[in-house]
């Protein structure tokens, strides 16, 4: 079954949820968890502002995932004291956060991705892009998603 189990993360309550369903999951499986965050620099454009300035910027987006991180890690240890969760900062210059996770799977050998999505629709999801779709379509291994609300 599963024994290797990633898990994005971006802070956000519906990350969470998936975090949740992972680590039952885990535990249920005697599973590893991985937790990463992505921060693409690309975002940050440095042709706006002094090198020094773009620096602290990156730093800056760099403290905040180490801190997304650290607080998956300790939603975990609150949900099980037994749980042992790794996490990895995964840094890009212009790639999706999508190919950044699906690499990640696959370095670590990850059996299955398990990830919060928002189940956005229509028109919505076509102007805000969906992470979580294309780790769907483009991971080599299971993926499963958990819905931030449950629709009655």
């Amino acid at each position: 079954m599963y024994t290797r189990i990633l898990v994005p993360v971006d802070g956000s309550a519906t990350s969470r949820r998936g975090l949740s369903e992972a680590l039952g999951l885990a535990k249920a499986l005697r599973a590893k968890v991985r937790v990463v965050h992505v921060i693409n620099e690309l975002l940050t454009d440095h042709t706006l502002a002094p090198s020094v300035y773009y620096e602290k910027v990156i730093e800056a987006e760099r403290a905040a995932g180490r801190k997304i991180l650290a607080d998956a890690q300790a939603f975990a240890h609150d949900c099980d004291r037994d749980a042992e969760v790794e996490a990895e900062l995964l840094e890009t210059i212009g790639a999706r956060a999508s190919t950044m996770i699906v690499e990640a799977a696959r370095r670590w050998e990850a059996d299955l991705i398990v990830m919060g999505t928002h189940g956005r629709r229509g028109l919505q999801r076509l102007a805000l892009g969906s992470d979580a779709e294309q780790v769907l379509r483009s991971a080599p291994i299971p993926v499963l998603m958990v819905r931030d609300t449950v629709e009655a």
